[in-house]
């Protein structure tokens, strides 16, 4: 199994957690509930945890292909919520 971490510092880290999960719970596996969410695509899951000044965001996949569209749909999906904060593209680590 591949993993790969992100970090995106916010002050809205619980809202986009919620939004990103209410989201995917329309089409995927989810679960979410104190600051920690989990959706389950059929590329990966990805796991989050919503800090004061930060959303943490672990994928896991079973290959790099499966793992990088994992990455893309996550990452995808939270810049266009946060689009108010003008968000860079999320440094991977993994």
């Amino acid at each position: 199994m591949l993993t790969a971490t992100a970090h995106c510092e916010t002050p809205y880290a619980d809202k986009y957690l919620q939004q990103l999960c209410k989201h995917f719970a329309h089409k995927v596996e989810v679960e979410y509930g104190d600051g920690r969410g989990e959706c389950r695509f059929s590329c990966g899951t990805a796991k989050m945890d919503a800090g004061p000044k930060e959303l943490e965001i672990r994928v896991e996949a079973a290959d790099a292909e499966a793992l990088s569209e994992t990455k893309q749909v996550i990452e995808s999906h939270l810049v266009r919520f946060a689009f108010r904060e003008n968000l860079q593209p999320l440094a991977w680590q993994g």
